[in-house]
C-alpha cells in the first residue's frame, strides 16, 4: 500500500509538520505519546497513524482494512469525536497544528488504538438481532413490497456495518454499562418491521428489559455520529412505541 503520509519527495525534516498524540497502552495503564508528523496537502488521519506505524514506532497497533471507507474498521476517536479515520482528512480537523487520536470510547481497550469489540456483539445477540426465519429453502420465496410502511422502516436502518462509531458516540452506554446501544436497538427495529421475520415476540422481549430502549435519551449523538447517515434514535423511538404498545395488550 502507497502511504500518502509519506508521499512528498522533501524530506520530512523541511516539510511543515504537526503535532501528533496518541493513546498507548490499554485499560490498565494507558498514556499519550507525542509524535511530530510531516503534513500533506490531502491527507486522513488514517495516514498519520499509518505514518507514525512505519516511520516513527512500528510497535503503534491499530486496526484497519479497505482504507475506502467502506469497512467503518478503522473508527478512531480524533480530537474527542468518534471518526472513520479513512474519511477524516486532517486539514478538517486540525487544531492549531494539533490532533489527538484514541481509542474508541465505551469499548475495553486491547492496546494503543484497537479496541475489543466483542462486548459490542454480545449486545447486538442480547437484542435479537439476528434473523428468524419462518420458512424454509424449500418454500417459495414471499415477495416483499418496498412500498409498504414497515419496509420503509426496516431498509432505512439496514446500512448500518457494525463499526461501533454510535456506540462510542452515547452517554448512556457509558452511564449505563448494560445499555444494548444504538446498533443493536436498531437492528431490532429493522427486524421488528421485516414482514418474514418470525421473532417479533421474544425481540419486543429482549428490547423491553433492563438495559433497553426505554434507557436512551434521545440525545441524538448517534445520528449526528453515523458515517453512514443512519438514524438509530429514530429506530429506538420506534421500539419505545412499539414495546409500550404490546406490553398494554399483554404481549410482552
Amino acid at each position: 500500500m502507497t502511504d500518502s503520509a509519506n508521499s512528498s519527495n522533501d524530506t520530512p525534516s523541511t516539510r511543515p509538520m504537526m503535532e501528533v498524540t496518541v493513546f498507548r497502552g490499554d485499560d490498565s495503564a494507558g498514556s499519550y505519546q507525542r509524535f511530530d508528523v510531516p503534513r500533506e496537502d490531502n491527507q486522513t488521519i488514517l495516514d498519520v497513524v499509518t505514518w507514525i506505524q512505519r516511520h516513527a514506532d512500528p510497535s503503534l497497533t491499530y486496526r484497519f482494512a479497505c482504507r475506502v471507507g467502506m469497512c467503518g474498521s478503522c473508527a478512531m476517536m480524533v480530537n474527542g469525536k468518534p471518526r472513520w479515520t479513512c474519511r477524516t482528512h486532517v486539514k478538517r480537523v486540525l487544531i492549531g497544528n494539533r490532533i489527538e487520536i484514541a481509542p474508541l470510547r465505551n469499548l475495553p481497550v486491547i492496546k494503543d488504538l484497537a479496541t475489543d469489540m466483542t462486548e459490542f456483539f454480545e449486545k447486538w445477540d442480547r437484542a435479537e438481532g439476528k434473523f428468524h426465519p419462518t420458512l424454509t429453502r424449500n418454500d417459495d420465496i414471499v415477495p416483499v413490497n418496498p412500498e409498504s410502511a414497515e419496509r420503509q422502516a426496516a431498509s432505512a436502518g439496514i446500512e448500518c456495518i457494525n463499526c461501533g462509531v454510535c456506540y462510542a458516540a452515547c452517554d448512556t452506554v457509558e452511564k449505563n454499562p448494560a445499555y444494548l446501544g444504538p446498533a443493536a436497538l436498531n437492528r431490532a427495529w429493522t427486524l421488528i418491521n421485516d414482514e418474514r421475520d418470525g421473532g417479533r415476540e421474544v425481540r419486543l422481549k429482549a428490547v423491553s428489559g433492563d438495559g433497553g430502549c426505554h434507557n436512551c435519551h434521545s440525545q441524538q449523538g448517534c445520528l449526528s455520529y453515523c458515517p453512514n447517515e443512519l438514524n438509530p434514535t429514530l429506530s429506538i423511538a420506534g421500539l419505545k412505541r412499539t414495546t409500550a404498545v404490546a406490553a398494554l395488550k399483554g404481549e410482552i
